[in-house]
């Protein structure tokens, strides 16, 4: 019984256990380093250089002095030794003398390899020559203390052979702490990469023990390419399955696609699910300061994974080294090119074994060599695009389960504010929007918080304390009332999403935020509205001010590259014609494609698209004047208005067109900005529109 209560008490209460403080643990030494070895040898060689002058068999005395008149006035001295090369004074003293209290005092227990014949003291001088001559002139002037003086020279060798050795050692230690900051590696080439294992390979191997904690699972809005992706594991696994009917396992696979959009994960979640070995390394990882180190580095590569096949071999950015070869004589590269070849060898070549699978990544697939490309090396090109609503969704879903939210956070909104971003785009807003409700104090994370951690990462950051006249912020308010209006009134233009003269990031003193529809294809008119709505700033400031500021530099950067794009790239243009001068392949190259007089077209043509453009745009709002006045007016006194908001004051958008989503304002009171204002980029970059004031 008195067993169970203490059990019952040790559940309650656990043992204190005490502090540790290291008594009890073994101690660990210091750990051995070359360069303790290199410190020792210095050490030593400085020391022979300064204290092996003197003999270990005699003991130093203090001055030539003390010489005199302890030993050479007394009667004890037998001889002297002159060291003529090293200005030494070796001293043999009688051995009847050596009895004396001041001989056991200097020769005893302190010194006991003294020899009893001597020498028994040496000491420095300046001179030996000059010190010689005044012993001389002592033994001429008391002929009784006279004993033999025997001048000799020792050979030095330490002294030259130090000389010689320690630029040398100097050198070899520079060498060898540059090797360990291009190899990475231990000292002395011990390590995977040192000195003598530069040319190995630097792969991170993921064996079957190995945890990785990213499963497909993780990844999300990537369906089709997870097949794919999952079909290679599943080759692996069951390879009968598929060679059973003839078939053959493919021997690599190109991930493709923009920065972001989860390429790297895809392969992190692909060594996660795997059950084969899986190498990963990166193109950069080839590159090397020496000649041939690529080449090696790739052979060690396929050496080690064919010793491990199955498996999988995982190369990102591979545009490092996958760039094509001979475009450019001047700006080619022997070094990059062999690594290429050696590469499509090693793939593809006499010695291609079966069992190992290249999964490579890139967001420049124009770059890369065709050989590179061909089947039998990559047999299959995943196209990873950015998720399209449905996608961004379930991406949401995703990075928001370890994320504290609202229960009125609703994920199918946040999809649909954020077109065109990419999976990290919307990861970064998960974790600014978690980090804004922090920074207030929040216990969730709610919807406003989301929507200005959007506006936070594309507008950046509010200028609370940019101070801005009346007057500008009078003509900033009537560019974006223009925006507006333009956008609300045109048939193909995109739906408001909001409005505000808050300024935010860099330069933008205000935004005119679309919510565009997911869409692949676009026609004359439609391109010709959005160049209309994006013109509704300036043509604004020329009508009601009579004059143009700098605020439109971003909206004529936009509607430039929409122009020239029609013109040129889509082949929109009656008089150029149905034709494209845009070739990715020579995106390099500095002759142009077309001659001096289509170019002289071309600017013309784009040039009268924008002018009708902009004389249709400033006839709409001549029409909708007093509207633009309304729409200004309440942008200077709320600073930010949405689309219920325009709804108000204007009435609803006259054309027939599908719910668009409004900002959950319901917290709000008087729509006063408490967070960033989104901005997005042009459409045809990522579908996002954004008209700033600069």
């Amino acid at each position: 019984m008195a067993q169970d209560d203490q059990r019952q008490s040790d559940r309650n209460f656990p043992r204190i256990r005490p502090k540790d403080d290291g008594s009890n643990s073994p101690r660990k030494g210091p750990k051995f380093s070359i360069y303790w070895v290199w410190a020792i040898i210095f050490a030593v060689l400085v020391g022979f250089q300064l204290f092996g002058s003197f003999s270990p068999d005699a003991k130093q005395i203090d001055s030539e002095l003390e010489f005199r008149t302890k030993m050479l006035e007394t009667g004890d001295v037998s001889k002297l030794v002159i060291v003529t090369n090293k200005n030494i004074v070796r001293v043999y003293v009688k051995k009847e003398a050596l009895d004396k209290a001041f001989y056991r005092e200097k020769l005893g227990k302190s010194w006991p390899g003294v020899k009893p014949e001597g020498p028994h003291f040496e000491f420095k001088v300046t001179k030996a020559d000059e010190f010689e001559k005044r012993i001389s002139a002592i033994f001429k002037e008391r002929p009784q203390l006279e004993v033999p003086i025997i001048p000799i020279q020792e050979g030095e060798w330490f002294g030259p052979l130090l000389n010689f050795l320690l630029p040398l050692l100097v050198i070899v230690l520079i060498w060898i702490m540059l090797m360990r900051k291009m190899g990475g590696g231990a000292a002395g080439g011990s390590g995977p990469g040192g000195i003598f294992n530069i040319g190995k390979s630097r792969a991170t191997l993921f064996d079957k023990g190995t945890k990785v904690n990213i499963t497909f699972a993780d990844v999300a809005g990537l369906d089709e390419a997870k097949v794919e992706v999952m079909e290679i594991v599943d080759f692996l696994k069951n390879p009968k399955k598929y060679t059973s009917l003839g078939g053959k396992i493919p021997k690599g696979a190109l991930l493709v696609g923009p920065p972001g959009t989860g390429k790297t994960l895809l392969a992190k979640a692909m060594a996660g699910e795997a059950q084969v070995p899986f190498f990963s390394m990166s193109g950069s990882d080839f590159v090397e300061l020496f000649v041939g180190v690529g080449a090696s580095r790739v052979r060690d590569l396929f050496k080690q994974a064919r010793e491990k096949s199955p498996c999988i071999i995982f190369i990102d950015e591979i545009d490092a080294i996958g760039r094509a070869r001979g475009k450019n004589a001047i700006m080619s590269n022997d070094e990059r090119e062999s690594t290429l070849n050696q590469l499509l060898v090693e793939m593809d070549g006499f010695s291609g074994e079966s069992g190992i699978i290249v999964l490579a990544a890139t967001n420049r697939p124009d770059v890369l060599d065709t050989a590179l490309l061909r089947p039998g090396r990559f047999d299959r090109q995943i196209s990873i695009d950015k998720p399209d609503l449905k996608g961004r969704e379930h991406i949401f879903k995703v990075h928001l389960k370890p994320i504290k939210i609202s229960t009125r956070v609703d994920i199918h909104k946040l999809a649909e504010q954020t077109p065109g971003f990419a999976g990290a785009d919307i990861a970064n807003i998960c974790n600014e929007a978690a980090l804004i409700a922090a920074r207030k104090g929040k216990e969730h994370v709610e919807m406003e918080d989301f929507q200005d951690a959007v506006d936070r990462v594309i507008g950046g950051l509010e200028k609370k304390n940019k101070i801005i006249s009346p007057e500008e912020k009078r003509i900033i308010a009537y560019h974006e009332a223009g925006h507006a209006i333009c956008g609300w009134y045109l048939e193909h233009a995109y739906p408001l999403l909001k409005v505000t003269i808050v300024p935010r990031g860099v330069a933008a003193l205000g935004y005119a935020q679309y919510t565009p529809k997911e869409q692949y294809l676009y026609n004359t008119d439609q391109l010709q509205d959005q160049i209309c709505m994006t013109l509704g700033g300036r043509a604004s400031e020329d009508i009601f001010f009579g004059k143009i500021s700098t605020g439109a530099q971003n909206d004529l950067q936009q509607i430039t590259r929409i122009a020239y794009s029609m013109v040129t790239v889509y082949g929109m243009n009656d008089k150029v014609g149905n034709v494209s001068f845009y070739d990715p392949a020579a995106e390099n190259s500095f002759t142009k494609p077309y001659s001096e007089e289509t170019s002289k077209l071309i600017d013309q043509e784009v040039r009268k698209l924008i002018d009708v453009a902009y004389e249709k745009t400033k006839a709409l709002l001549t029409e909708k004047k007093g509207q633009v006045e309304k729409l200004a007016e309440a942008l200077l006194n709320k600073e930010v208005l949405f689309q219920s908001d325009v709804e108000v004051l204007i009435g609803k958008r006259p054309y027939g067109e599908r719910k668009t989503l409004d900002v959950d304002d319901s917290d709000r009171t008087d729509h006063t900005p408490t967070g960033a204002i989104s901005e997005g980029v042009p459409p045809y970059d990522s579908n996002v529109t954004n008209h700033p004031a600069t």
